[in-house]
């Protein structure tokens, strides 16, 4: 196949001339499209540029002409105020730049927001479905030229761990955005268990081979894949499905955002499914608690993995026996007795329990009460602040918690059970397991009201 000035080849000739049949396709931007203006037709604009248009096409549009056609130019003085107005949720920040989850779903920089080849004042914002444009543009390309092709909407983008920028599909119609490929074989013979081509990303980036950035060519043609395009009456897949489900995405937000998220997702849990816990993520979140700060350069955490129900079945049933002598002594009813037990299902019914301990080695003794006493009081605090960073890291692994301070009254009884040092103070128990159900909204806070300023 020989190439021209403007297309390109996706695959060389065969070195081996006896080869049959070498899968190629060709894409190319045609010349001749107008400034685009709100109102325009976009489907006719194309149709005039590439009367060749043939069934099996894919027609790539670059979507700034795709918002201009669409009246999404907007005057804005501060571009930051108009991202605000876009932005659903910041995922990352550094500077002046911000990379945030905007209102069609998409997670990018700036909120696609861009002020770029725009009158002075202005910005262009993103096509407000850029799955319903695509479908626009196929049905007027049908209407106009009578050929069935896909459409895919592009824009730019950047990823995490990669330089540079590519072109990635924001909206489709008429293209297997997805092919997956879970459930066959390799050329071995190997399953193939977690492969799915993102077939519409690749398609634009193809495009924005020949598109370029300063071209003035905003719109591309590939022709030689018809089986990625579906028929007439078959819209096919959406963009949609190309972003990841938020409870999949390992790397939902950035490193500042991800422990600010954590903190607030750190609740306090009270039922849980059965489903494990994975041992793996608790000793993740344990190196999390060490990293608290301490006196004097110790260490005055230790946590107690109880990964086996036998082993938590003898615990809460010793301290049960202990609360309900403890009560007795107190005069209380047998009835209120119970109720009181009942409080404590929610260990229980935990499929994993953590101790978190005290110890008070490398401590200083000074003999006088009120120094002794505030020396504790150190270790105690840096112990919580232990306990804070475990349980905002269990969170970080989605798993809930709920830290209840039973064993502290009967710190004896779990030291005998577990088999502990006599210097180890159980300071609490942490039960953990996944979340029966979402929880509570919680009641907003005003920071304002636990400061006092000096």
């Amino acid at each position: 196949m020989t190439g021209t000035d403007d297309c390109t080849t996706g695959a060389a000739s065969p070195a081996d001339p006896a080869q049959d049949a070498v899968p190629e396709y060709r894409v190319w931007a045609p010349a001749g499209l107008p400034e685009v203006q709100p109102g325009d037709d976009l489907a006719k604009l194309i149709a005039a540029a590439a009367p060749g248009l043939t069934d099996g096409d894919v027609v790539i549009v670059t979507s700034k002409i795709v918002s201009k056609a669409e009246g999404r130019l907007v005057e804005a003085a501060d571009r930051e105020a108009a991202i605000d107005a876009e932005t659903v949720r910041v995922v990352a920040r550094r500077g002046a730049l911000r990379i945030v989850e905007n209102r069609q779903g998409l997670v990018m920089a700036a909120a696609g927001v861009d002020a770029s080849n725009t009158s002075p004042g202005t910005v262009l914002l993103l096509p407000e479905d850029p799955d319903a444009s695509a479908r626009a543009i196929r049905a007027g390309l049908r209407d106009t030229l009578g050929v069935n092709v896909g459409v895919v909407v592009t824009d730019t983008f950047g990823r995490p761990w990669r330089t540079g920028l590519t072109d990635v599909t924001i909206g489709a119609a008429g293209v297997r955005v997805l092919d997956d490929l879970r459930g066959g074989v390799d050329a071995y013979g190997t399953p193939l268990v977690a492969t799915v081509v993102a077939t519409a990303d690749e398609l634009a980036a193809a495009g924005d081979l020949v598109k370029g950035k300063a071209t003035g060519r905003p719109v591309a043609v590939v022709r030689g894949l018809a089986h990625i395009v579906t028929g007439a009456g078959d819209e096919g897949g959406t963009a949609r499905a190309l972003v990841r489900d938020p409870a999949d995405d390992m790397f939902r937000l950035g490193t500042s955002e991800a422990v600010r998220e954590a903190v607030t997702l750190r609740r306090t849990v009270r039922a849980f499914t059965d489903e494990p816990v994975d041992p793996g993520a608790v000793r993740r979140a344990v190196a999390a608690a060490v990293t608290a700060p301490a006196p004097h350069h110790t260490t005055p955490w230790r946590f107690v993995l109880l990964e086996s129900a036998g082993s938590r079945a003898r615990l809460l049933d010793a301290m049960r026996d202990a609360w309900i002598a403890d009560l007795r002594r107190d005069g209380k009813s047998e009835e209120s007795i119970a109720k009181r037990v009942r409080r404590g299902d929610v260990l229980r019914n935990a499929p994993y329990l953590v101790v978190p301990c005290l110890v008070m080695d490398g401590s200083h003794t000074y003999g006088d009460t009120r120094r002794d006493a505030a020396e504790r009081e150190m270790f105690v605090v840096a112990t919580g602040a232990g306990v804070q960073n475990f349980l905002v890291a269990l969170a970080g692994e989605q798993l809930g918690s709920a830290w209840v301070s039973s064993t502290m009254f009967c710190r004896d009884v779990v030291r005998e059970v577990l088999e502990l040092p006599a210097g180890w103070d159980p300071m609490g128990a942490v039960a953990v397991g996944k979340a029966a159900e979402e929880p509570r909204a919680r009641a907003a806070r005003d920071p304002e009201g636990f400061i006092e300023v000096r």
